[in-house]
């Protein structure tokens, strides 16, 4: 590992690069500050449809997750067309256990591991958490998934509402970018949406919005992890709009909601110093 202060004004971010053997190092990003006693570790993937994104429009989430008293290792995994699956989740579970290994001195002695994505992140971590729960290890206490893009075969209402005047939709081009085999479209680390078995996941939160073309699969996720017995709280929330994209460049804070994003992060990490307000009915938790 080797790291560079990113910013001599904010200690709190840093970059580093992870080995992965066989393959270039992947950057990363650390966001917040050790805790002796420990507190959660995110493990962030950052949106982009499959075809771009990075390091820089992850920042808006792994920086709420920060400030939801997390130390948040935000991962710039392997995208585009030279990278189709299964690239990114082999590249997120080698630093799933990077993190494992390095757990107590990245967030305390008691450091829980927890995923997270946005958007095409949101599917790498639903697949990470998959892999991780195939092969017992290392233990996680929980994932946040965020718009996620979970299903290329779903044709949900939402995405239909989204999509409806375009000649082209960027999410199925999304998909055809990261999906090249046949037997890809049927993959639970692929396509987690479409997965059988989801029994024996970790505690979920899933967050969409309106207007949100992930917004009907990803609450039908939510609500298949809870038949399979899954600890599962999911909300729309009210005050965002414009997601995932509100993700990347908001144009105001309370576009991407913000406020409310962290209050539900605080809730699902449980780290929160004092006490904190419960979701209202405007941001309903379902369970």
């Amino acid at each position: 590992m080797t790291t560079a202060q990113r910013s001599p004004a904010d200690d709190r971010e840093s970059d580093l690069t992870l080995e992965w053997p066989g393959h270039a190092p992947l950057a990363a990003r650390l966001y917040g500050r050790r805790v002796a006693a420990g507190g959660p570790l995110v493990l962030h993937f950052h949106g982009g449809n499959f075809t771009g994104g990075g390091l820089e429009n992850g920042a808006l989430v792994a920086r709420e997750l920060a400030r939801s008293n997390a130390v948040v290792l935000s991962l710039a995994y392997p995208v585009g067309d030279a990278h189709p699956f299964p690239d990114a989740v082999d590249a997120g579970y080698v630093a799933l256990e990077w993190a494992w290994r390095h757990r107590v001195k990245l967030a305390g002695k008691a450091a829980r591991l927890y995923l997270a994505g946005e958007e095409a992140g949101g599917n790498v971590a639903a697949g990470v958490a998959l892999m991780a729960r195939d092969r017992s290890h290392p233990p996680l206490a929980g994932q946040i998934l965020l718009s996620p893009m979970l299903d290329p075969c779903s044709g949900t209402s939402s995405l239909r509402q989204v999509v409806r005047d375009a000649t082209t939709c960027r999410w199925a081009e999304g998909w055809s970018t990261y999906l090249r085999s046949p037997g890809d479209t049927t993959h639970p680390y692929a396509v987690p949406g479409a997965s059988l078995r989801l029994a024996g996941l970790p505690p979920t939160l899933v967050l969409v919005s309106r207007g949100d073309p992930m917004h009907d699969e990803g609450l039908a996720y939510a609500c298949r992890l809870a038949q399979a017995g899954i600890c599962v709280q999911s909300a729309e929330l009210c005050p965002a709009e414009c997601w995932p994209a509100a993700l990347y460049e908001p144009a105001s804070p309370e576009q991407a909601g913000c406020e409310v994003m962290q209050l539900h992060f605080r809730n699902f990490l449980g780290t929160a110093d004092t006490p904190h307000e419960a979701p209202t009915d405007k941001t309903p938790v379902r369970s």
